[in-house]
């Protein structure tokens, strides 16, 4: 019993040795780091200067407004396309090229992908060319700068998780299932309601606290999006870093996005638990 026991434990020694010096130590270099005064004295008063200052909270409610919206546009999106790809396509081929074309964007950094959508998105971009010639606007709509142009951004870049997570789901579930329903006289679209939705409830959850957390936390599609016109929190993080070199605010504005998030994706998790099917 002692070799396997042993085996095992060198074998896992490598990921968390890796885990332990790249993941725990800077998150706790980070919260030393945030509880730390200049002259070296322990104190909350980066932490206090957060919560007492409205402008914080108002930066706070962007962001996770627009992440919300991302995740629920996402979601919109992501579900049918899966639904889609594993159930309706039929030719083998065809399913692997649409499955390619959602990953193959995930390869290409996502600066390289919102200066894309800065074209676009432009007064005399595609989007606003389109528009016009279709006769739905007379004059280009402002994307750039707007809450509505880093949603576009977000859901482009974060749709193809959730696609990947529900459509996992969706081909687990025994068809026999849905076929039962169809049988004892229940229509399409309360199959869907009461059969499937609720056996892909744990992946659809899954998409959106992947979607979520990613959203809240992004810095390059907000940044270039805005143009500076919207600040959301890692904005304000990357300045105290960058520009203000006040590492010890930034450490705590990091802590305290971090913990929200955590207690938001918790709460998400456990409705989801709380959902499952019997």
């Amino acid at each position: 019993m002692t070799a396997p026991r042993t085996t095992l434990a060198l074998l896992l020694f490598a990921p968390l040795a890796f885990f332990a010096a790249f993941f725990v130590a800077p998150m706790v270099v980070v919260a030393l780091s945030s509880i730390i005064a200049d002259d070296g004295a322990l104190t909350t008063a980066h932490y206090a200067r957060i919560l007492l200052d409205q402008y914080h909270w108002d930066v706070l409610w962007v962001t996770f407004r627009i992440a919300l919206l991302t995740t629920l546009i996402c979601m919109l999106v992501g579900f049918p396309l899966a639904w889609y790809l594993v159930r309706i396509v039929r030719w083998r081929a065809w399913r692997r090229a649409c499955v390619i074309l959602i990953i193959v964007p995930l390869f290409t950094s996502n600066i390289v992908r919102s200066f894309g959508w800065m074209v676009l998105l432009g007064r005399t971009g595609l989007v606003n060319q389109g528009l016009m010639g279709l006769g739905l606007t007379e004059r280009p709509i402002r994307f750039l700068g707007t809450e509505t142009g880093i949603l576009i951004g977000l859901v482009y870049i974060l749709v193809p998780f959730v696609v990947l997570t529900v459509g996992n789901a969706l081909a687990k579930i025994d068809t026999a299932y849905e076929e039962a329903s169809a049988d004892l006289g229940v229509g399409p679209a309360r199959t869907f309601w009461f059969v499937t939705l609720p056996l892909t409830l744990p992946g659809a959850v899954s998409g959106a606290i992947m979607v979520f957390a990613l959203a809240v936390s992004a810095y390059v599609t907000p940044a270039l999006l805005s143009g500076g016109q919207i600040t959301v929190f890692s904005m304000l993080i990357f300045q105290q870093y960058s520009s203000v070199f006040d590492f010890h605010y930034g450490a705590a504005l990091s802590i305290t996005l971090l913990v929200l998030t955590l207690i938001l994706v918790t709460v998400a998790g456990r409705i989801g638990e709380g959902r499952k099917p019997a």
